[in-house]
C-alpha cells in the first residue's frame, strides 16, 4: 500500500532529493502536497510531474503566477505560511517531510503532529527552537518523528533492536567543513563563496554556511538531545573528514555501533519514509579499498565558537536555543550578502544570547516573541 506524503520545502536540497526517492519507487509513494518558499519555477515543474492534490507557495506575492501556470491542472493552489500549516492536516496524508529552512518549519510541524501525522524531520531548527513542546505533542498524539539528518538517522539505525539498552554516549561526526584546520587569522578573511564549497555534501546555502561555522553541528547536538532523550554530557562531536562513519552509539557495556556509507542524503531520506523496511537502491556502494584510512580528530571549538555557544544554549535550556537560532538565521543571511564577517557572526550571536530576554519555561507564544526579538536584536548589531 502506497504512503501518501506531503513535502514541505520541495524545491530545496532535501525536497528535491525526496522527490528523487519518490520517482525511483513509484509503487511506494504518492505525493499529496508540495510547498515552496519562493521558487515557483521549480514548484510548477514538480507539480506537473508528480501531480499532487495541493501546492502552496509561502510567498503570497507569487500566488497569481503560480495559479495561472497550473490553471489547466487538477491541483489546488494556495499561498502563505498559514496555508502550509493547514494543508499538512489533510486526512489523506500519512507522512509529512519537513524540509523547510529554519524557524519557518515550526508551526507546520506542530499542526501536522496535532493532526497525528508522522514526521520525517529534516528541519532540525524545529527541535532546536521548541524541542520540549514538539516531543510532548508527539507523545500525546502517538506520532513518530523519523530523523532525516544523516547523523540522527545513523543513531536511529544503530538503536534498532537496542531500545531496552541504555545509551552511555553518542558521537556525532562532522566533516570539519571547508575550513577544517584553519585558524582565526585565516577565518577573518573568508568569503561566502569559499564557505559554500562543502568538501563532501551537497546542501542548501543556509545549512552549508552553518556547516562551515560548526553551528550546524551544535544544532544537531540539540536535536539529538530531544530525539534520543539525552543530556548534553552524553553527546560528543568528533571530526571525521571522510564522512563515511555518520555517527556512533556507545552503550553501557562499552560496545559501540556505527552506521557507515557514502555521503548521500537520499539514503536517510528513504529510510525515514520506509522504516522499518529497507528498499533496494542503486545508490553507489562504499568500498573499503577506496578508503584505506578513516581518520578522527577533536572538534575545534577554539576557532569555531558556534559549537560551544550551541552547547551553552542546550545546557541552559529555556528559550536560549530559540535566541541562538534566530540570531544565527539573521547572521547567515547577512554573511551571504557580504554584510558581516565569518567570525563576527559568532560574536553577534553571543551578544544576542546575553541581551535577549531569557524565559525559563517558554510556551509557543513565548517562542514566537523570542524569535522576533532576537532577530531585531541581531539586525541592530550588524
Amino acid at each position: 500500500m502506497s504512503k501518501h506524503i506531503a513535502i514541505l520545502g520541495s524545491t530545496g536540497s532535501i525536497g528535491t532529493q525526496t522527490l528523487e526517492v519518490v520517482e525511483a519507487n513509484p509503487d511506494e509513494f504518492i505525493v499529496d502536497v508540495l510547498t515552496a518558499n519562493t521558487n515557483i519555477e521549480l514548484l510548477i515543474q514538480q507539480a506537473k510531474k508528480f501531480h499532487p492534490d495541493v501546492v502552496v507557495i509561502a510567498c503570497e506575492e507569487k500566488y497569481a503566477a503560480l495559479s495561472e501556470a497550473l490553471k489547466e491542472e487538477p491541483i489546488k493552489v494556495y499561498a502563505g505560511i498559514d496555508a502550509i500549516a493547514q494543508v499538512v492536516q489533510m486526512s489523506s496524508i500519512d507522512v509529512v517531510v519537513t524540509a523547510m529552512v529554519g524557524y519557518s518549519g515550526l508551526l507546520p510541524t506542530i499542526k501536522a503532529i496535532e493532526a497525528k501525522k508522522n514526521i520525517a524531520l529534516a528541519n532540525k531548527e524545529t527541535l532546536v527552537v521548541a524541542g520540549e513542546i514538539i516531543q510532548k505533542l508527539a507523545l500525546e498524539n502517538g506520532v513518530n518523528i523519523y530523523p532525516v539528518d544523516s547523523e540522527h538517522s545513523a543513531i536511529f539505525q544503530c538503536l534498532s533492536g537496542e531500545f531496552e539498552n541504555s545509551i552511555e554516549k553518542i558521537y556525532l561526526t562532522a566533516s570539519g567543513g571547508p575550513f577544517r584546520g584553519k585558524d582565526k587569522k585565516f577565518l577573518e578573511k573568508v568569503t561566502s563563496k569559499q564557505a559554500l564549497k562543502h568538501p563532501n555534501w551537497e546542501m542548501g546555502a543556509k545549512i552549508t554556511i552553518d556547516s562551515a561555522s560548526m553551528m550546524n553541528k551544535g544544532f544537531e547536538a540539540i536535536e539529538a538531545k530531544w530525539l534520543f532523550d539525552l543530556k548534553a554530557s552524553q553527546i560528543d562531536v568528533i571530526v571525521h573528514p571522510q564522512s563515511i562513519v555518520h555517527s556512533i552509539v556507545q552503550f553501557e557495556d562499552g560496545s559501540m555501533k556505527a552506521q557507515m556509507g557514502l555521503p548521500d542524503m537520499k539514503l536517510p531520506i528513504q529510510f525515514a519514509l520506509t522504516y522499518p523496511k529497507r528498499l533496494k537502491t542503486n545508490f553507489a556502494r562504499f568500498n573499503f579499498l577506496d578508503y584505506p584510512s578513516l581518520s578522527f580528530e577533536a572538534a575545534d571549538s577554539k576557532n569555531f565558537k558556534n559549537l560551544d555557544l550551541a552547547y551553552q544554549a542546550m545546557e541552559k535550556g529555556g528559550n536560549l536555543p530559540c535566541i541562538i537560532n534566530a540570531a544565527n538565521e539573521i547572521m547567515v543571511e547577512a554573511f551571504l550578502r557580504n554584510e558581516v564577517g565569518f567570525l563576527q557572526m559568532s560574536d553577534i550571536i553571543e551578544n544576542c544570547m546575553h541581551k535577549a530576554d531569557f524565559i525559563k519555561n517558554p510556551g509557543y507564544e513565548d517562542y514566537v516573541f523570542t524569535d522576533k526579538e532576537a532577530r531585531k536584536l541581531a539586525l541592530s548589531m550588524l
